[in-house]
C-alpha cells in the first residue's frame, strides 16, 4: 500500500509554497515611498556647467545615448543641504527630485538607465550635482534621458533640449551633442563652434536647442514594423524547419515497408505515398517514432501559439485559458505513463513486479493532477468568488484580486513545467536513458511520485515568479528614481497578467532540449537494435549511416548549433536557414570524411579481419605498441642514446606490421598510413555509438571552465552588466540556464565528434577536431556577410568558435589515450602515456597546439571583456 499521508504532505508542501510566493508578492508590491514635500524652485540661481549628449554606436543596427550633466546649485537654495545627505534618505531623494526632475510624472524616464546615483560635492558656497545617464534606441517614440528629449521615428530623430522646471532659468555655460557619425538634417539655433560631428553652444539663459539627426538606413530599418515581422518570422522559421527535420527524423527511422507494384509507378508520388505511409505508420506505432512525431507538430505549435496568437490577443481571460489548455493538452498527449516495449528496457523479470493494471493507475494519477491544476486556474478566470476573490481578469482598482493572478500565474507556469517534465520522462524512458530502479520505482508508487514532482515543479515555478518580480520592482525603482517608489496595485496587476506568458515564452524558448533528448533516444534505440540483431557489418560500422546520421545532424543543430545563433544582429530574421547550413556543413564534412579519412581506404573485408571481434582490435592494439617501440628505438639509436640493437632488424620489423596491415583486405590503408594511425582513427570502442558516448562525457568536462568564462563574460564582466542582468526578469533565471545549455552545447559536440570519428578527414586527432570545428564555423561565414551589411561585431562568434575548438581538442587527445587504455599499466600519469602515443616530436606540436589555442581564446575573451567595460 502506498502511505496517503506522505502523498498528501507533498501536496500540501505544494500548496504552502504558492501561499508563500503569493504573500511575498503581496506584501512588497504595494508600497510608495514616503511623500515628497513641495519643491521650492523659485528665484533657483543654479549654473549648468556642462550639458553633453553623446550618440554612440557598436555597429549601424544599435544606438546608444550617453547624457552628462553638470550642475552647480547655491547653497541658499533651502534643498542645498539636502543634496549632501546619505544616498537613500528622503530628503536627498526628494531634492534631486525638485532639481533633475520637477513636474515629470512617474514611468516617464523607463528608457534612461543610470549606474550609480549622481555624484555630489560641496566647497565654495556651491553644491555640484554630477548627473550621467544613458539609454538605448530600440523602438519608436519619444523619451527623457538627462535635460534631453529625443523623438525617435523611422526616418528622422528630433533631439529637444528640455530643462526641469528648476534649471530653466539656470545660466548654461556649454551645450553640447556629439553626433557620433551621424548626420543631422536641422539645428537651431546656431551653434558656436562644430568640429568633427560634435556641436557646442556656449549660452546663457534658457538656450532651447533642437537638433534633427538624420540616422543611416540600418539604424532606423531595426526600428520597422517589418524587421520585428521579419524577425518573428525567422524564430517561427526555426521551430518549423527543426519540426520538419525531426517529423523526417522519425519517419526514416521506422523500418521501410517491401515495395509493391504499385509504388514503382512514378518516382514522385511513390516519395509520396511513402512518406505518407511512414507518417501513418509511426502514428500508429506505440514507441518513441511515435512521441518523437507528435513533438515535431506540438512544439511547433505552442511556438506559433504563443509568438503569434497569445501575444495579440487583448483579452487577458482567453490568454491565460490558452496558456493553461496549451499545458494541459502537452501533459496529457506526452503520456508519460506510457511503459516502452522494447525488451532492454527493463530488467529480466520486472514485468512480473509491475502489479496488475499499474499503468491505467500512472496514467490516472497524471490525468488527475494535471486537470486539477488545470481546472484549478480555469475557475480562477471564470469564477473567482469561489475563492473569495473579487474579478481575477480583468482585475479592477476596487478588487485587484493579486492573490487570484498570483495562483493563476503559478498554476499556468506549472503546467508548463509539468509539459516539460513529462515529456523529457517520456523520451528519456522510451530510450533507456535513466536508471533502471527510477522506472521500478515510477511503476511501483505513481501516486508518490507524482506528489513529489508536483511540489518540485511547484517551488521551481515559485522560484521563477520570485526572480520576476524581485527584477521588476528593481526595475520600477529605477523608472520612478529619485522616489524609488515600487508598483502600486495596478502596476502590481499589469506584472502578474503578463506573468504567464512571459514565463512561458521562457521556459518554452528552452524546449529544444527536449528534442536533443528524443534524438538521443532514437539513436540508441536503433543502435540496441542493430547489435541485438548481430548485424556484422554494422558492428565494423564507420559511422552513423542514412536515418542514423539525420538523426546526429539533427542534434549537431539543435544542441550545439543553436548556442552561437544570437552573435549577428540579423540573425533572428534566418533562424530557418540558420538550422538547415548548420545541418548541411555537417553532411558536407562527411562527404569529405568518405574521401579523406584513414578508414576510407579500407574495405568490408578489411574492417571485419581488423576489428571485427575483441581479440582482433587486441592484436592491432599489440601490433601498435611494437610499431612505437620500434620507431623510439630508431630514434634513441639516431641520437647516440642507445646501443646494441641493428637499424636493419627494427626497421624490419616496422615494415612487418606494415605487411600484417596489408594483409587484413585487399583495399587496405597500409600503403598511407601505418597501423597506429588505424588504430588511433578506429577509437576506442567497439561500436561509434561507443565512442560517441564516451567523448561526450569528456568534453561536458572541458567545457566546464567554458561555460564559466561564457556566463561570466555575459552577466558579470563589469557593474554595468550585472546591472543589467538584475534587472532583467528572467536574468537570474539565465545564468543558471546559460550554463546548463552551453554544457548540453559542448556534450552535443563531443558526440557527434565521438559518432563522426572513423570518417573524420585527418591522420591525427586534433585535425578531426578542427575539421569538425570547421562545421560548426561553416554558418558564421552567412552571419559574416550578415555584419558586413548590420556592421555587427563577429568577436563573441569567434571567442566560441574557439572554445570549441579547445574542447573537441582535448577530447579528441583523450579518446587517442583511451584507444591505448591497455597500455596504461606502463605509464606513471595519463601525460606519459600520451607522450609515447605520440612519440617525442608528435607531443612537442600537440602541446604547442593547444597552447596557442588556449593563448588565442583568452586574447579574444579578454578583448571583449575590456570592449564590455568601456562601454
Amino acid at each position: 500500500m502506498i502511505p496517503q499521508f506522505g502523498i498528501l504532505r507533498w501536496h500540501l508542501l505544494s500548496l504552502l509554497l504558492v501561499v508563500v510566493a503569493g504573500w511575498w508578492v503581496l506584501s512588497s508590491g504595494a508600497a510608495d515611498a514616503a511623500p515628497r514635500d513641495a519643491c521650492q524652485t523659485g528665484g533657483l540661481k543654479a549654473r549648468v556647467e556642462a550639458a553633453d549628449l553623446d550618440f554612440q554606436h557598436r555597429g549601424r543596427m544599435s544606438t546608444q545615448v550617453h547624457s552628462y550633466m553638470t550642475v552647480k546649485v547655491p547653497d541658499t537654495w533651502p534643498h542645498a543641504r539636502d543634496l549632501i545627505l546619505g544616498e537613500g534618505s528622503t530628503e536627498q531623494r526628494n531634492a534631486m527630485h525638485c532639481l533633475l526632475r520637477g513636474n515629470e510624472e512617474p514611468g516617464e524616464r523607463a528608457a534612461e538607465w543610470r549606474f550609480h546615483n549622481p555624484r555630489v560635492t560641496a566647497g565654495n558656497g556651491w553644491i555640484t550635482v554630477e548627473y550621467q545617464a544613458f539609454a538605448w534606441i530600440k523602438q519608436t517614440g519619444p523619451f527623457l534621458i538627462g535635460p534631453w528629449d529625443i523623438d525617435v521615428g523611422e526616418k528622422k530623430w528630433p533631439v529637444v533640449l528640455k530643462p526641469p522646471d528648476a534649471l530653466k532659468g539656470a545660466d548654461w555655460k556649454r551645450v553640447k551633442v556629439d553626433l557620433g557619425g551621424l548626420g543631422t538634417t536641422h539645428i537651431s539655433p546656431e551653434p558656436s563652434s562644430v568640429k568633427d560631428g560634435e556641436l557646442v553652444w556656449a549660452t546663457g539663459k534658457s538656450p532651447g536647442i533642437r537638433v534633427d539627426v538624420d540616422p543611416p538606413w540600418q539604424r532606423y530599418f531595426v526600428l520597422t514594423h517589418f524587421w520585428l515581422l521579419l524577425s518573428n518570422v525567422g524564430v517561427a522559421s526555426w521551430w518549423v524547419c527543426a519540426s520538419v527535420v525531426m517529423a523526417l527524423a522519425a519517419v526514416r527511422a521506422l523500418p521501410r515497408r517491401p515495395s509493391s507494384a504499385e509504388d514503382e509507378s512514378g518516382s514522385a508520388s511513390r516519395s509520396f505515398r511513402r512518406l505518407a505511409g511512414g507518417i501513418g505508420r509511426a502514428l500508429h506505432n506505440e514507441g518513441p517514432r511515435q512521441a518523437v512525431l507528435y513533438w515535431a507538430v506540438l512544439s511547433a505549435a505552442v511556438v506559433l501559439t504563443l509568438l503569434l496568437l497569445m501575444k495579440e490577443i487583448e483579452s487577458p481571460s482567453w490568454r491565460a485559458l490558452i496558456g493553461i489548455a496549451t499545458g494541459l493538452a502537452l501533459v496529457l498527449v506526452a503520456r508519460p505513463w506510457i511503459r516502452p516495449e522494447r525488451p532492454s528496457a527493463q530488467k529480466p523479470g520486472a514485468e512480473k513486479s509491475v502489479a496488475p493494471g499499474g499503468q491505467r493507475r500512472q496514467a490516472r494519477v497524471v490525468k488527475v493532477t494535471a486537470s486539477g491544476v488545470a481546472l484549478l486556474g480555469a475557475l480562477m478566470v471564470a469564477a473567482p468568488h469561489l475563492f473569495g476573490q473579487g474579478p481575477v481578469l480583468p482585475p479592477t482598482t476596487q478588487s485587484p484580486g493579486h492573490f487570484g493572478l498570483v495562483l493563476l500565474g503559478l498554476t499556468t507556469l506549472w503546467l508548463g513545467l509539468a509539459a516539460m517534465t513529462a515529456w523529457a520522462w517520456r523520451f528519456a524512458r522510451e530510450g533507456g536513458l535513466v536508471r533502471e530502479d527510477w522506472t521500478e520505482r515510477w511503476d511501483g508508487a505513481p501516486a508518490r511520485w507524482v506528489a513529489v514532482v508536483s511540489t518540485v515543479l511547484a517551488a521551481i515555478a515559485a522560484v521563477i515568479l520570485g526572480c520576476f518580480w524581485w527584477a521588476m520592482n528593481l526595475d520600477w525603482k529605477r523608472v520612478t528614481w529619485p522616489t524609488e517608489r515600487t508598483g502600486n496595485p495596478q502596476e502590481v496587476s499589469a506584472f502578474l497578467v503578463g506573468f504567464p506568458l512571459q514565463s512561458l515564452t521562457w521556459v518554452y524558448a528552452y524546449s529544444w532540449v527536449l528534442a536533443g533528448i528524443a534524438l538521443v533516444a532514437l539513436l540508441r534505440i536503433r543502435v540496441e537494435k542493430q547489435r541485438s540483431e548481430g548485424n556484422r557489418l554494422q558492428r565494423v560500422s564507420l559511422g552513423p549511416e542514412g536515418p542514423d546520421f539525420l538523426l546526429m545532424a539533427a542534434l549537431f543543430a539543435f544542441l550545439v548549433g543553436l548556442r552561437q545563433l544570437v552573435f549577428a544582429g540579423a540573425s533572428a530574421a534566418f533562424y530557418g536557414l540558420w538550422f538547415l547550413l548548420i545541418i548541411l556543413s555537417l553532411y558536407a564534412l562527411r562527404s569529405v570524411g568518405r574521401r579523406r579519412s584513414v578508414l576510407s581506404l579500407a574495405d568490408g573485408q578489411f574492417l571485419s579481419q581488423t576489428f571485427g571481434t575483441p581479440e582482433r582490435m587486441h592484436e592491432l592494439l599489440k601490433r601498435s605498441h611494437e610499431y612505437r617501440n620500434c620507431h623510439h628505438q630508431i630514434y634513441l639509436m639516431e641520437h647516440g642514446r642507445m646501443d646494441g640493437a641493428e637499424r636493419e632488424e627494427l626497421e624490419e620489423e616496422v615494415r612487418e606490421q606494415g605487411r600484417w596491415l596489408s594483409g587484413q583486405g585487399p583495399k587496405h590503408p597500409a600503403e598511407v598510413y601505418s597501423v597506429v594511425d588505424v588504430a588511433l582513427a578506429w577509437g576506442p570502442g567497439p561500436h561509434w555509438w561507443d565512442n560517441a558516448r564516451h567523448a561526450a562525457k569528456l568534453a561536458f568536462v572541458f567545457g566546464i571552465p567554458a561555460s564559466f568564462a561564457v556566463v561570466w563574460l555575459t552577466s558579470f564582466p563589469d557593474h554595468r552588466t550585472w546591472l543589467f542582468t538584475l534587472h532583467t526578469p528572467n536574468g537570474l533565471l539565465e545564468i543558471v540556464a546559460k550554463f546548463c545549455a552551453w554544457q548540453i552545447a559542448w556534450a552535443g559536440a563531443g558526440m557527434v565528434l565521438g559518432a563522426l570519428w572513423r570518417v573524420l578527414p585527418g591522420r591525427r586527432s586534433p585535425v578531426r577536431a578542427l575539421s569538425l570545428t570547421v562545421a560548426y564555423a561553416l554558418p558564421v561565414g552567412v552571419g559574416a556577410l550578415l555584419s558586413r551589411i548590420t556592421d555587427t561585431e563577429l568577436s563573441k562568434a569567434l571567442l566560441y568558435v574557439m572554445f570549441m575548438l579547445i574542447i573537441l581538442t582535448l577530447t579528441s587527445l583523450w579518446l587517442d589515450m583511451s584507444t591505448f587504455r591497455e597500455e596504461r599499466q606502463f605509464w606513471p600519469t595519463s601525460f606519459g602515456l600520451l607522450l609515447s602515443i605520440y612519440q617525442l616530436r608528435g607531443i612537442a606540436t600537440q602541446t604547442a597546439y593547444v597552447l596557442a589555442l588556449m593563448a588565442t581564446a583568452a586574447a579574444i575573451w579578454r578583448d571583449l571583456a575590456t570592449s564590455v567595460t568601456k562601454q
